[in-house]
């Protein structure tokens, strides 16, 4: 009998959990929904309007304090791969610096990992990592949640980082794409 019990309290309780489906206010939503978690983080993150006062990369690696609060604008890019892969996290470089792509006559097939210009890289880019109003980065790819790709001019709006070598990391909670 407790054999037969089981699946149909299970199937009831199934039952019960379905008809209620739709009807959650949005409070009872969880942030486990990836859709919603997807819109909700791309609408908090991606801004409609430039902010002010961007500073270029190189200028940013200079002036900018530990936590302090930061705008800064350069091009995606800096290697082969400046992205990691599954995380909204990217590399961005001073927009002084000139990609393949920028070169006439230049016919390099990844233009930005702006291999003409490897000697000044280091002192030129800064790591951008997304992350949502709790300051945790975001695990999801920022090619996918921002629709972004190489060579695009970003602005990015947070908080910097800085480490013992001088590398500069911004933790973004606002991102523009100039058009």
């Amino acid at each position: 009998m407790k054999f037969l019990v089981n699946p149909i309290v299970f199937s009831a309780a199934m039952i019960s959990l379905v008809s209620g489906c739709g009807q959650a206010t949005p409070d009872q939503t969880t942030s486990t929904e990836p859709a919603a978690a997807e819109s909700v983080t791309t609408s908090e993150v991606l801004l409609t309007s430039e902010p002010a006062g961007a500073e270029e990369v190189i200028a940013a690696r200079k002036s900018a304090a530990d936590d302090a609060e930061i705008v800064v604008v350069g091009r995606i890019g800096g290697s082969e791969n400046p992205w990691v892969d599954g995380r909204a996290v990217f590399s961005i470089v001073d927009n002084s610096l000139k990609a393949c792509s920028d070169i006439e006559g230049d016919g390099c097939e990844k233009p930005w990992d702006y291999c003409c210009e490897t000697d000044k890289l280091p002192t030129a880019t800064a790591l951008v990592k997304v992350v949502d109003q709790d300051g945790t980065l975001i695990d999801e790819d920022a090619r996918k949640l921002l629709n972004l790709k190489e060579l695009q001019t970003v602005v990015v709006k947070g908080k910097a980082k800085r480490d013992d070598t001088g590398n500069l990391t911004v933790f973004a909670n606002g991102i523009f794409v100039r058009k």
